[in-house]
């Protein structure tokens, strides 16, 4: 199986399996004497790690980061960065039913026909237990992008039911086990996830990532656009179906003068953007707004309702996927797209600072 890497000159390979022994990753690229340790990775990865509430799947696995190589007395070497966590509370037991049966909504099939055969205990490398690497990648990404750039996420949508912006906080993002800005949307949601849960069913959700502080520049034109390769990066995510820039979809609703985002001039000579349509990013190139993304996680697919499908002997079956699965995926999926964006992000920088090394950190245009 190939293509386990990702990224240009910020490159990230990650490996492991669910239920192997470990997962890791190894980060190249990196410039040297950047303060890191595992102090500076674990945070990320405690967000995201799984049985924090009756809302996720309740495998107990601390997630605990070691740095193997590319660290030197608390600084990066430059050369690649090594990460290991072990895995701690595989199941694979409870994968014996299905062994010979593909779980509809899953890669079982898909697996089963490019490769003969796949690993059936809790989907091998199409496991979500894989993005715990991307986060810790994410993590060194931001050191890369360094103090000035912000990134965080929000749950926006569960099973169709949206947030009020009108109630935005992102304060309260921390406060409930959502990810949710709107605590009136959050209580709606603790029921419907309940109700699924008990119903032995699941719920798809819609997650919104932002990036502040980004410079302008990040990005080329036509095949390093900066937006392609943040909806790439997103839409690799596991269980991810769809991938919207700024206003995305809902553009095509609006009209022509009301998509584009004016200009005017402040008096030192920043450009001033009057609105954000475009997500912070126009012909593939950051222009200094905030950049912000949203992605679709689909309904997870491991569910206790009765499903038909087929087997390896081309029998018709039914199938129950039993284990501990997060009835909506997309909760834990927050810190994952905020580290794809970083690992996007930080490689763009790279990039920019290689050909225009002396381009400037804010949307000005030269005085005459």
């Amino acid at each position: 199986m190939s293509h386990n890497t990702f990224g240009h000159l910020f490159r990230v390979t990650t490996w492991g399996e669910s239920h192997g022994p470990a997962i890791g990753c190894v980060v190249d690229g990196v410039p040297p004497r950047i303060p890191l340790t595992e102090a500076d990775i674990q945070p990320f990865l405690d967000r995201r790690r799984p049985g924090q509430s009756k809302f996720v799947t309740q495998r107990q696995e601390p997630d605990v980061v070691r740095i193997l190589s590319g660290v030197m007395d608390g600084m990066t070497t430059g050369t690649p960065i090594a990460l290991h966590i072990d895995n701690e509370d595989q199941r694979s037991r409870d994968y014996g039913e299905i062994k010979d049966r593909f779980r509809p909504g899953h890669a079982d099939i898909t697996y089963e026909l490019k490769y003969g055969m796949r690993d059936y205990r809790g989907g091998g490398r199409s496991s979500a237990r894989e993005t715990a690497m991307r986060v810790a990648a994410g993590a060194i990404a931001r050191k890369v992008l360094g103090a000035g750039v912000v990134l965080r996420g929000a749950l926006v949508n569960i099973g169709g039911d949206a947030v009020d912006r009108n109630h935005w906080d992102w304060a309260e993002v921390e406060r409930n086990a959502f990810w949710c800005p709107d605590p009136v949307a959050a209580a709606r949601w603790e029921a419907m996830l309940l109700e699924a849960r008990k119903a032995g069913s699941s719920l798809g959700a819609i997650i919104e990532i932002e990036a502040t502080g980004v410079p302008p520049g990040l990005g080329a034109p036509i095949y390093a656009k900066l937006d392609a390769d943040i909806a790439g990066a997103l839409m690799g995510i596991n269980a991810v179906k769809g991938v919207e820039i700024g206003d995305g979809f809902a553009a095509a609703a609006l009209s022509g003068e009301g998509n584009a985002d004016e200009m005017r001039m402040e008096p030192d000579g920043r450009v001033r953007f009057e609105s954000n349509h475009a997500g912070g990013i126009l012909g593939g190139i950051s222009t200094g707004q905030p950049i912000v993304a949203r992605f679709v996680v689909k309904p997870t697919s491991s569910i206790l309702t009765p499903r038909r499908s087929v087997d390896r002997a081309g029998r018709d079956v039914e199938i129950v996927t039993k284990g501990r699965h997060d009835p909506c995926v997309g909760i834990r999926a927050v810190p994952v797209g905020e580290a794809m964006l970083a690992c996007v992000l930080a490689d763009h920088l790279l990039r920019h600072r290689a050909q225009n090394p002396d381009a400037p950190d804010v949307a000005r245009l030269p005085r005459n």
